[in-house]
């Protein structure tokens, strides 16, 4: 069986071949690895809360033609309120 290397001379990955994929092993074998395999996230310092709201539209609107993340966006803003309003953030 003659196999072929995986990257060529100018480091380029060829494609792989159903051969390859046989001969492949799942990273549980190799412990050495472990550290590879992703886990669940740390835990945040302030979690977020999953929640339905309604807001008025034109809110809504304002937020969403600022483009991507626009909820975090919202989110900034109450916490801004939560800041001047209170001290029961940290």
């Amino acid at each position: 069986m003659n196999r072929q290397p995986l990257i060529d001379d100018d480091g380029e990955v060829r494609e792989l071949t159903s051969e390859d994929f046989k001969r492949m092993r799942p990273i549980s074998e190799f412990p050495e690895l472990q550290f590879l395999v992703k886990r669940d996230r740390p835990p945040e310092q302030h979690p977020k809360t999953k929640l339905t709201i309604q807001l008025d539209s034109v809110v809504v609107d304002f937020f969403k033609a600022h483009g991507e993340g626009w909820q975090t966006e919202i989110n900034a803003v109450l916490h801004k309120y939560v800041e001047s309003k209170s001290t029961y953030l940290p």
